[in-house]
């Protein structure tokens, strides 16, 4: 079965060839070119294995578009846009973008970015799927506990201080790699290899969504600490 790619851009040329690109490589492609006709056909059922997506279009802007796919899924999203200042890469993974490739690009490393993140999504679908297969053969609830901090694993919950806190679903993986390992400092590097998978990426992201981490976990109490120079460690005290 080809694996499928939605293509977001309001150039009519960058469409055209993207298209030639990825269905010489054998993918299957579903062009758009406006966020809200995307949203639409998402909300329609399109099922997609990787978004790219531009971000300066009229009306709905790939920023707004990203922000609303994440609110429903994680699938991939990569971000192919003119804009190549780093304020505006930051934007984009804060927001949730997995990659950012600026315009013009190089056609050899686009395709391996995407080959790059569509194996890790299936590594990261398959894991989650024998996972949830062996908590439920189980009927183990696994809940990490710390003080002020409960990470609920099955249901990918968190509560600080008895109280619910959203996270995305890349944020709930980070979190609980690090408490899982606490007092062990990780390089961004180390990170992105164990939470989002080898392969092509920067590692911008894992600065963000620790950032994002603690304004949502933080107050009186520390759990993500900057050991500098090096990376980060989980320093939450179990009960």
């Amino acid at each position: 079965m080809k694996e499928h790619v939605l293509l977001v851009d309001d150039n009519l040329e960058i469409i055209e060839l993207l298209e030639e690109i990825l269905v010489n490589e054998g993918y299957e492609v579903t062009s758009s070119e406006s966020g809200e006709h995307a949203l639409q056909l998402l909300k329609q059922g399109l099922k997609p294995n990787l978004i790219l997506l531009d971000i300066m279009m009229p009306n709905m802007s790939g920023y707004e578009l990203c922000s609303q796919i994440r609110r429903e899924s994680d699938l991939p999203i990569l971000f192919l846009s003119a804009k190549g200042k780093a304020v505006d890469k930051v934007v984009g993974f804060e927001i949730g973008a997995d990659d950012y490739i600026t315009k013009p690009f190089d056609t050899e490393e686009l395709l391996a970015r995407i080959r790059a993140h569509l194996r890790r999504y299936e590594r990261i679908r398959k894991h989650t799927e024998e996972h949830s297969d062996k908590e439920t053969s189980n009927s183990a609830i696994t809940v990490l506990k710390f003080k002020g901090l409960e990470i609920h694993k099955e249901t990918y919950s968190v509560y600080v201080n008895e109280e619910k806190v959203d996270l995305s679903t890349k944020e709930f993986q980070l979190l609980t790699f690090l408490a899982e390992n606490a007092g062990i400092v990780f390089t961004r590097e180390q990170i992105y290899d164990r939470v989002w998978g080898y392969g092509y990426g920067s590692l911008n992201t894992v600065t963000v969504h620790i950032k994002n981490l603690r304004e949502k976990l933080e107050g009186e109490r520390q759990y993500i600490k900057t050991q500098w120079g090096t990376g980060y460690v989980f320093i939450g005290e179990k009960v």
